[in-house]
């Protein structure tokens, strides 16, 4: 499904500068020409990576001139953004490995068909003294120094080299080089892009636009990241994958769905209210076809299934009853089932995702729970299960 120019200024996106109304409107009037910059630094790709792949990919199917910038030049200076040291420098065998490697998972996302793929090498190679001296007069030491990453390691006492200063000046002549009208990018480079901006007006005397996409979180519900081992990779198994996203949090659902998804949100929104797994249900397999195939993601929904729904409720366990149609969920697990030593304990369990009752999670611990004759499975953490009765 192909969105409108609003939607893919608007849906999964966090800010549009200086406004969206003007590039919303130039948009209707010419193809603009945009791009997206990489560093080829041997990522390994996640659904973080893929919120920006997949709005540059919007905006090719809109028919617009989209460029994929590989970083072989600003790469040998490594971007500080979100470090508190510098990055070691790449060899150009390393960047011609790395982005191989990173094509190759980006395909799941990008249509290469519709995309140029540029190297800033191409240009930054052959600024000579002269250029650089021009680059570094349109800015000052006081600006490139706001970064809060540098800021953060003044602090600290870590050093700040001055080729690290100089990324932002060069990430921002590629707007230059290129005569862009939008560049993109995580809110994690507004800076590097806003500089951009400055420089195309200053060599050029021409406007630019900056798009910056969201970071989203992983399983855990902290920011995506590798080193938290809470991502999902782009090339993860579809089995691995499918149980991923119906691992996290339900609170991360509305922005999962707004950003991976063509559902209408205010539908979507009812779904993940009134019923959270079978909305993430429905999230999981989305992202599973996206990614792979519609027949990938119904083995993957059968296997979890199997797993983790079937397989996971014991076929006996304690069976309690009540004697009332409802009870408060921190007095049934620890007057009737024993299942914690104190309220307080309980809390602690509901607070953390660890109760449920017949599979759906219970997130409130001041919540009544209505009960009938029927016997409901009560899950606490993992290994205690209770039938509960009126």
């Amino acid at each position: 499904m192909t969105l409108t120019v609003d939607q893919v200024l608007s849906r999964g996106v966090a800010e549009v500068l200086p406004k969206k109304e003007t590039l919303a409107k130039l948009m209707s009037e010419r193809k603009i020409k945009l791009y997206l910059g990489i560093d080829p630094t041997g990522a390994h790709l996640t659904l973080g990576h893929a919120v920006q792949l997949r709005k540059l990919q919007q905006f090719a199917d809109l028919g617009h001139n989209v460029i994929l910038l590989i970083g072989n030049g600003t790469v040998r200076i490594g971007d500080p953004t979100g470090k508190d040291s510098t990055r070691p420098m790449l060899t150009d065998d390393e960047i011609k490995a790395n982005f191989e490697d990173w094509k190759r998972q980006a395909a799941k996302v990008l249509d290469f068909d519709k995309i140029t793929i540029k190297y800033n090498g191409d240009w930054l190679d052959a600024l000579n003294y002269a250029d650089i001296v021009k680059l570094l007069a349109n800015v000052t030491v006081q600006q490139l120094m706001e970064r809060d990453m540098f800021q953060n390691r003044l602090k600290a006492g870590k050093p700040i080299y001055g080729h690290e200063i100089m990324y932002p000046l060069l990430q921002g002549y590629d707007s230059v080089a290129m005569e862009v009208d939008l560049e993109m990018g995580g809110t994690d480079q507004t800076f590097n892009m806003l500089m951009g901006r400055t420089l195309l007006r200053s060599y050029k005397n021409k406007e630019k636009w900056v798009l910056s996409n969201p970071i989203i979180n992983g399983t855990d519900g902290r920011k995506m990241s590798k080193s938290y081992g809470n991502y999902i990779a782009l090339d993860e198994a579809p089995n691995d994958m499918f149980g991923k996203i119906m691992s996290m949090k339900d609170a991360e659902m509305m922005t999962y769905f707004e950003i991976f998804t063509e559902d209408d949100m205010e539908v979507a929104k009812a779904l993940i209210k009134n019923s959270p797994r079978d909305a993430k249900v429905k999230l999981a397999k989305h992202i599973v076809t996206w990614l792979h195939s519609n027949q990938d993601a119904e083995s993957a929904y059968q296997d979890f299934v199997t797993k983790f729904v079937k397989h996971e409720v014991p076929a006996d366990m304690p069976e309690f009853s009540v004697g009332e149609s409802s009870i408060g969920i921190l007095n049934l697990m620890t007057k009737v089932c024993g299942f914690a030593n104190s309220n307080g304990e309980a809390r602690r369990m509901v607070e953390q995702g660890g109760v449920s009752l017949d599979g759906k999670k219970i997130e409130d611990s001041k919540i009544e729970v209505s009960l009938s004759e029927t016997a409901q499975v009560l899950k606490v953490g993992k290994r205690k299960f209770g039938r509960i009765t009126a």
